[in-house]
């Protein structure tokens, strides 16, 4: 009997066991700091003011008139369990389109059983690596949970913040808590905004993420293979004091069409991470009072990072992400300096408008591009 379209998704997403994938996560993410019920309502509380609380300033900082009307999406204040299985959701909605290209493509070659047993070790491998990530982030917001089958998030989307790092990091940093809140807020609250301004991101940044998955899991036969030369490549290249470009694993599993979906996707994060810094940054005293010091202890904490969690952070990329932050942020800067801030909101207008990554790198080509 020949399978349904129906049938053939329920099996790609079998190719990763989700619910597997949260528990996982659940089971293996570090405690947090130690907080009785009163605090946790305390912080919770908090931290929803400071995001209502940040929201004209990302207005006034940006000229973006997205800011004044979030209605489509929302505001959820989470531990690292739920931050993690929202995540399962979300790469879910992502990898969905791949997986059942991919097999489609192997079509009787894989048995029901077979993609049972694949989905549950990659199920677990990839909560082990959400409850490493589920101890880091401080706030993520999400532009494909209403994607999500059974799904009850509104249309834009939805901010997660994440209570105990946010606690955690405060207590760490010695640092006023709700000064520490409200900066938090205004980087994730400005990508709300940014994918307000721009609804049409949203769908584009998933045919991106869509085509570069595609390729990689497309290349499934000789992944294993590639993935262990990038972890001994970056191996050396620790050894060798020499930093992977944006994490090993994604500086080798790339054929040339990779290459360039990646960098399309490279860039258009860094602008994304660089703006919500710009605005982050903007703020003063009459904003945040301690927002000096708060600055300088953030900014000095990776100093203090491990061995093991260094490796980690390189093997995944998360270097390189705080590279986007930095790179993203001289764009956007270079930008405002020569055409105003009236002049950058022109990146939300179309995706024909997004910095390439050479202009990431080289504001004067975007620049000369959009006539400015």
């Amino acid at each position: 009997m020949e399978s349904t379209a129906g049938d053939s998704s329920v099996q790609a997403q079998a190719l990763i066991n989700w619910e597997l994938a949260a528990s996982t996560a659940a089971r293996l993410a570090p405690a947090g700091p130690s907080l009785g019920s009163a605090e946790i309502g305390s912080a919770v509380e908090n931290l929803r003011l400071m995001a209502d609380i940040s929201v004209p300033h990302v207005h006034d900082i940006t000229g973006l008139e997205a800011a004044r009307d979030l209605r489509d999406s929302s505001v959820l204040v989470v531990d690292r369990a739920s931050w993690a299985k929202a995540n399962t959701q979300s790469f879910a909605v992502m990898l969905k389109p791949a997986m059942e290209k991919m097999l489609e493509g192997r079509r009787g070659t894989m048995s029901p059983g077979a993609a049972s047993v694949s989905g549950a070790i990659t199920g677990s491998q990839l909560g082990a690596v959400l409850a490493f990530l589920s101890s880091k982030v401080l706030g993520q917001y999400d532009p494909f949970s209403a994607l999500a089958e059974d799904s009850t998030a509104p249309a834009g989307g939805r901010l997660l913040l994440v209570a105990p790092n946010i606690v955690q990091v405060e207590r760490e940093l010695n640092v006023a808590p709700e000064d520490f809140r409200l900066w938090v807020c205004l980087h994730e609250q400005t990508h709300r905004v940014q994918f307000a301004a721009a609804p049409w991101l949203r769908h584009h940044m998933l045919n991106e993420i869509d085509n570069l998955s595609e390729h990689l899991l497309g290349n499934v036969d000789t992944l294993l293979e590639r993935a262990s030369a990038a972890a001994k490549s970056l191996k050396d290249r620790t050894a060798a004091g020499t930093a992977p470009g944006r994490g090993a694993i994604l500086d080798l599993l790339q054929d040339p069409e990779e290459k360039a979906s990646l960098s399309h996707l490279t860039a258009v994060m860094s602008l994304l991470e660089g703006h919500a810094n710009v605005v982050m940054d903007a703020v003063d005293a009459s904003i945040v009072p301690s927002v000096k010091t708060i600055r300088q202890r953030f900014n000095a904490r990776g100093k203090d990072r491990g061995v093991v969690e260094k490796f980690i952070r390189s093997l995944l990329g998360l270097d390189a992400k705080m590279r986007q932050y930095t790179d993203g942020a001289k764009f956007v800067r270079a930008v405002v300096d020569a055409a105003g801030m009236e002049g950058f909101n022109r990146v939300w207008e179309s995706a024909g408008n997004l910095p390439t990554e050479p202009e990431i790198h080289d504001a004067k080509l975007w620049l000369e591009r959009m006539g400015l």
